[in-house]
């Protein structure tokens, strides 16, 4: 491992060790960040707790599986989609009162799909909750990214990292018991009213503590085209799995559709660029290696985790006829292996650098694969325990690779455009979810109707898919090891601090 390397992952290890501690000595920045965390919580946990509840949803509203893959995959939708915008529109009237309007709606839309009595409503209550999700969190990375500098910024992005990752990892279980305890039908309602009172609680407490608001005199020069244009790209790629064609020309249709706003995408980009206007992508973050590297494999990454997540809860429910409570007993160990890799994963940063992530990624194939053999292989009765060992290992796969891999894409954000790195990052990865969710819920809906035994047939190859955007994650994850080997140049702060900037303002109290 080259020097230059290893002195970039002695820095993020160090970040790492420390992170249980709340960075900072000023009591209001802790308590800010206490805020930050709390919302990130509220709003990760919801889609992973409602993923339990999604067969049971289905059967109780009589949804279609359109209904179903908009449910969930359109709340990562509008969540990536309103990111960005989000965070340029704090930058420019300030945060607070961003954050408090989109956690408002976020409780409130949860209310209403929780009452639905129609799929409809809760697809449109579910679009709407995920864009004040997305206005929420971009609050979040910006209120980080003001209060806190240096060694305690890469800190208390490393907790938000951590907390959003477990609380997806815990999800399914809370979902599970929910749905167990109350019933099919007043379960489901209870998954998605959860997130009420820890909004409501979040909301109190942002009130008090969070910064005041401070607007700027600049303009938002945000790229709106350019947001409309990735989200023509993304809509492209999520329909034809949520709307079967008849015939391959629908198909083709949809891929060509994706292709024009793929190319209207780039071009506009380069035109805001070359009429010195900020595009929606920062042109540097485009030519730093690492930075698009590593965002590709958290894209890989996140998508394929949550799809596989929601595929094993709909099959171990619709497929093997489990109980909720039992299909949450399978997820649990998943829950419990990444919190305790997350945890020790700095120890193995430390040691292994970069390839700290591949080893991740390794482990996360080899469990998509064991499942999946597994699927078709093993006897009826022993498959549940067998599930349960694989989701032990896809948990230790996470904690080894997600928290290490979003240090590493940040650390080598470039300096000019560290305050949009979170934002485009975590828009990213929201919208590989929202294609992935629709993608790989289509296939095992569509998939083995032909089979003797379709439910098995139909979560292997689901799996298969899961498993294959891992390879992808994993192949450009040695991809960029190798490139760390040969010795990048020096990460782009100092002290590691993915997105050191000016000196952080100083806080007040606010209560």
């Amino acid at each position: 491992m080259s020097e230059r390397h290893t002195a970039a992952a002695d820095t993020a290890a160090a970040a790492a060790s420390r992170v249980a501690v709340l960075p900072g000595e000023n009591r209001a920045a802790r308590r800010a960040l206490l805020v930050c965390l709390a919302a990130g919580i509220t709003t990760l946990l919801d889609q992973s707790v409602l993923n339990i509840a999604v067969p049971v949803l289905g059967r109780s509203l009589e949804a279609t599986p359109a209904h179903v893959q908009w449910i969930i995959a359109g709340y990562s939708l509008t969540f990536g989609l309103a990111f960005v915008p989000g965070g340029s529109l704090g930058d420019v009237h300030g945060r607070k009162g961003l954050f408090l309007i989109g956690l408002s709606s976020f409780v409130m839309c949860g209310v209403v799909a929780a009452t639905a009595t129609h799929p409809d409503v809760v697809v449109a209550a579910r679009l709407v909750q995920g864009a004040g999700a997305g206005l929420v969190n971009s609050q979040v990375i910006g209120t980080i990214q003001d209060v806190f500098r240096g060694l305690d910024r890469a800190r208390a992005l490393g907790l938000y990292a951590v907390t959003g990752g477990v609380a997806t990892a815990v999800g399914p279980t809370l979902g599970g018991v929910l749905v167990g305890t109350c019933g099919p039908g007043l379960g489901w309602r209870l998954c998605l009213l959860l997130s009420a009172p820890c909004g409501v609680l979040t909301l109190w407490f942002a009130g008090r503590w969070l910064p005041a608001s401070r607007s700027s005199t600049g303009r938002n020069g945000l790229d709106w085209w350019g947001l409309v244009w990735a989200g023509a790209l993304t809509l492209a790629l999520m329909l034809p799995f949520i709307r079967t064609p008849d015939d391959g020309r629908g198909a083709a249709l949809w891929a060509g559709a994706a292709f024009v706003a793929a190319v209207v995408f780039v071009v506009e980009q380069r035109y805001r660029v070359r009429a010195g206007r900020r595009p929606l992508v920062h042109p540097s973050l485009a030519r730093s290696a690492p930075y698009a590297l590593g965002t590709v494999v958290a894209m890989a990454q996140f998508g394929s985790s949550l799809a596989a997540g929601l595929v094993l809860t709909m099959f171990l429910q619709d497929g093997l006829g489990l109980s909720a409570l039992v299909a949450a007993a399978v997820s649990l160990p998943a829950a419990v292996a990444m919190g305790v890799t997350s945890a020790v994963a700095w120890r193995v940063v430390r040691r292994l650098g970069a390839h700290t992530v591949t080893v991740g990624l390794v482990l996360g194939v080899l469990a998509l694969l064991a499942g999946a053999a597994a699927t078709v292989t093993v006897p009826l009765a022993a498959l549940p325990f067998v599930l349960a060992a694989v989701q032990l290992c896809s948990g230790a796969a996470s904690g080894l690779s997600i928290s290490p891999n979003q240090a590493q894409v940040l650390q080598h954000a470039p300096a000019e455009a560290a305050g949009v790195a979170g934002g485009i990052l975590q828009m990213a990865q929201r919208i590989a979810a929202a294609i992935s969710l629709s993608a790989v819920s289509g296939i095992y809906l569509r998939g083995g109707s032909h089979a003797t035994d379709a439910p098995r047939v139909a979560y292997a190859q689901a799996t298969l898919v899961c498993a294959g955007m891992l390879v992808v994650a994993l192949a450009v994850s040695l991809v960029r090891s190798h490139g760390a080997d040969r010795g990048h140049p020096r990460p782009h702060t100092a002290t590691g601090d993915p997105g050191a900037g000016p000196a952080a303002r100083p806080l007040r109290e606010t209560s």
